[in-house]
C-alpha cells in the first residue's frame, strides 16, 4: 500500500513519491483545495512570484502549496529531466515544502506539441484553504506509462516504442491502473473524481469506450491535452482531480 504522509503545514496529506513530486494529495479535515488555471502559461521563476501572491492573498501560508501542472517547449532526455528537477526542486525547499527527503507537492509535466512554451512554465496550480465544512477533495499527479522509482525510465516503459492501437491500450491500462491505486490509497474513486485529463499526441478511439469510459474515469467527461509526455518515449499520460473550487487567473 502507498505511504501516505500528513503534511501539517500545508493542511494537506500526500502520497510519498519520489524527490521531484509526489504521487497526489488530499485536503485534511478543515481544509479544501482549490486550483488555479493561468490564461496562459507562465514561466517558471515568474509563475512562482504569481502562486506565492495567490497564496499569501488568500491568506495562506506558501505551505498551503500542494500540486501544480507544467508545460515545457519538448520531452526531456533523462539528464535534462533530472537538471530541470534540480531547479525546480530549489523553491519548494526555500518554501519550506521539501523536508527530509521528502516531496509533498503533486505534478504533472507536459510538453504541448502545437504552440509550446519558450521555457518551462506554470499551467495551473492547486493549494489549501480553510474551510470547517468542505467536502473532500484531491489532486492525483500525472503518471506515464513507466512505473516511478527507478534510476531511468528507458528500462521500464511499458510498450516501449509501440504506438500502435494495441501497444497504446497496454500504455492506457498502465496509466488508469496507477490513478486508481493513487486514488485509493487517499480514499477516492473515479466516482469522486471532477475531471480527468489525458496528454498524448496518439488516436485514443480504439480503446476510448471498453479502457477509459467503461472503468470510469469519463464520468467528468474528459480533458484531451494534445502534448506528450516530458521524458523522451514515453506516449501516454493522465491525471486526475476531485475538486469543488476552480479558478481562471
Amino acid at each position: 500500500m502507498a505511504d501516505v504522509i500528513d503534511f501539517a503545514p500545508g493542511g494537506y496529506r500526500f502520497i510519498k513519491g519520489v524527490s521531484q513530486y509526489s504521487a497526489g494529495v488530499a485536503a485534511q479535515p478543515g481544509f479544501r483545495l482549490e486550483r488555479v488555471r493561468f490564461a496562459r502559461p507562465v514561466p517558471l521563476a515568474e509563475g512562482f512570484d504569481r502562486i506565492a501572491a495567490i497564496i499569501k492573498a488568500a491568506g495562506r501560508p506558501l505551505t498551503a502549496f500542494a500540486a501544480c501542472e507544467l508545460r515545457s517547449p519538448a520531452p526531456f532526455t533523462e539528464q535534462g529531466f533530472i537538471d530541470f528537477n534540480a531547479i525546480y526542486i530549489t523553491t519548494l525547499k526555500e518554501w519550506g515544502l521539501f523536508r527530509d527527503g521528502l516531496n509533498p507537492i503533486a505534478r504533472s509535466n507536459v510538453c504541448p506539441e502545437v504552440f509550446p512554451p519558450a521555457e518551462p512554465s506554470f499551467y495551473a496550480f492547486s493549494f489549501t484553504t480553510a474551510a470547517p465544512d468542505a467536502p473532500p477533495s484531491f489532486v492525483v499527479a500525472g503518471s506515464g506509462e513507466a512505473p516511478e522509482g527507478h534510476a531511468t525510465y528507458h528500462d521500464h516503459i511499458v510498450n516501449r516504442g509501440d504506438v500502435s492501437p494495441e501497444g497504446l491500450r497496454g500504455k492506457a491500462r498502465f496509466v488508469l491502473a496507477e490513478m486508481e491505486r493513487r486514488m485509493a490509497a487517499l480514499g477516492f474513486t473515479w466516482a469522486d473524481a471532477t475531471a480527468a485529463q489525458l496528454y498524448t499526441v496518439h488516436d485514443v478511439h480504439p480503446f476510448l469506450a471498453d479502457e477509459i469510459a467503461r472503468r470510469g474515469a469519463m464520468r467528468a467527461g474528459l480533458t484531451w491535452h494534445f502534448n506528450r509526455p516530458p521524458v523522451q518515449e514515453l506516449e501516454y499520460e493522465m491525471d486526475c482531480r476531485g475538486l469543488a473550487i476552480e479558478h481562471v487567473a
